[in-house]
């Protein structure tokens, strides 16, 4: 038995299949989790002793590379002072003055602890704002494990969803919509027939989690626009896109403002941090200044402050220039793979977001991401693992490019996706 399987065995007797987030399990992928013991730039060491070249990141807050010296420095300089004080600091201040110069469209905005209570917090403000039960959501979208949002869709292309969990009661989602992704005319159409009572709009602007599928054109904004025409507010799910296209996120790779903007991963630095902001008037509703109460003991803590700030200083413009080269060459070398072995998959990629879908493509949704053969995927999975490449153990995941992979750590990821897109057919 290997000190892996081990560990693992002694992990499933204290905690739900031995782990503490599903997707770590590796059951999509037909394999067991492997336990990490240390990380450093582009890779990760596993108790057994392999040595992976990581694509994972952390889900995406490792956008300068595992354990960077200068986060690791700054964060050790701030534990000596105290790890948490349950009151008010200045590096809380500095970090929300960081933010709001980054996302121009936030005005104010509250710090807590997960992308989950990011996005419940920013619902229950919009609704507070607009005095409506109503919000809408994007069917393979997800935005945490808040109930309201845990939800399936329907039989429409946009329609009141039903629970996706057991131990969510049915009047917990019976106020939530579920339309399709990229589908515009589906939702205007509803908001045509019911947008009085629709109190918000949420959407990943780049779907991540049923793997990487870009926006249409004019889908961003065309949200954004039936959200003001109807009094709606709409909400941008940056957790993973927010620093990760751009500094200041998908709204500025897009050029939209919206209403409000949910952060998380890469503002925390790789510490448990995220970020819900919008428009003062909407904010203003949170208490103590209104009537929305929202809180949090280690929110905006002192170490996940500092090491976000530090990341967010240490990026510059430069390097997504470096990180949109490092994406291309990799989805290049993937896709070079697929035509000359005529594989039924296809890479789908925006900036340093990438996925290989098993499914001929383009996927534009999840009535199309649904399609792919997550056998197959399973397969070129543990090929994956066994050349030394972590790649997310989901198909629809989306994979990520750091500044701590070059050239070389891309050319070995492209042969290694050759390799397994072959043993996996």
């Amino acid at each position: 038995m290997s000190e892996n399987h081990e560990i693992l065995v002694r992990a499933e007797r204290v905690m739900p299949g031995g782990v503490n987030s599903p997707v770590r399990a590796f059951r999509a992928v037909g394999n067991e989790p492997l336990f990490i013991t240390r990380a450093a730039g582009a890779t990760l060491s596993t108790v057994s002793g392999q040595t992976l070249l990581d694509f994972v990141g952390s889900w995406g807050p490792a956008i300068l590379g595992h354990a960077d010296p200068d986060v690791l420095r700054a964060v050790h300089r701030v534990a000596d002072l105290g790890l948490s004080f349950g009151a008010p600091t200045e590096l809380e201040v500095e970090f929300a003055e960081k933010i709001l110069s980054l996302y121009p469209s936030m005005e104010m905005l509250r710090c807590v602890s997960s992308g989950t209570e990011a996005t419940m917090s920013a619902l229950r403000a919009a609704r507070g704002f607009t005095g409506r039960d109503v919000i809408v959501k994007f069917n393979g979208g997800y935005h945490g494990h808040s109930d309201a949002l845990l939800v399936k869709a329907g039989s429409g292309a946009a329609t009141f969803g039903s629970p996706d969990s057991a131990g969510v009661p049915r009047a917990m989602v019976e106020n939530t919509v579920v339309a399709r992704y990229n589908d515009l005319n589906a939702l205007t159409q509803l908001f045509a027939e019911d947008g009085l009572r629709i109190a918000a709009v949420i959407v990943e602007p780049v779907a991540g989690n049923m793997g990487c599928v870009p926006p249409s054109p004019g889908f961003l904004q065309g949200i954004i626009d039936l959200c003001a025409q109807y009094g709606a507010v709409s909400i941008f799910d940056e957790v993973m896109t927010g620093s990760r296209l751009a500094l200041g996120g998908a709204q500025e790779f897009y050029h939209c403002n919206p209403d409000m903007t949910c952060l998380g991963k890469i503002v925390g630095g790789g510490l448990p941090l995220a970020v819900y902001g919008g428009k003062r008037k909407i904010m203003a509703q949170i208490a103590p200044l209104g009537p929305v109460y929202q809180a949090g003991t280690l929110a905006g803590n002192p170490l996940a402050v500092t090491a976000g700030l530090t990341t967010l200083n240490k990026l510059q413009p430069a390097h997504y220039a470096e990180l949109e080269a490092m994406g291309a060459r990799l989805e290049a070398g993937v896709l070079r793979s697929i035509r000359e072995g005529a594989h039924a998959a296809c890479v789908q990629r925006v900036g340093s977001m990438i996925t290989v879908f098993f499914t001929p493509g383009p996927v534009r949704s999840w009535e199309d991401a649904s399609q792919c053969d997550t056998a197959r995927f399973g397969r070129f999975h543990q090929d994956l693992i066994r050349s030394g490449i972590y790649w997310p153990p989901a198909q629809f995941e989306a994979a990520f490019v750091s500044l701590a992979h070059g050239e070389a750590e891309i050319d070995q990821a492209i042969a290694a996706i050759d390799r397994a897109l072959s043993a996996s057919a």
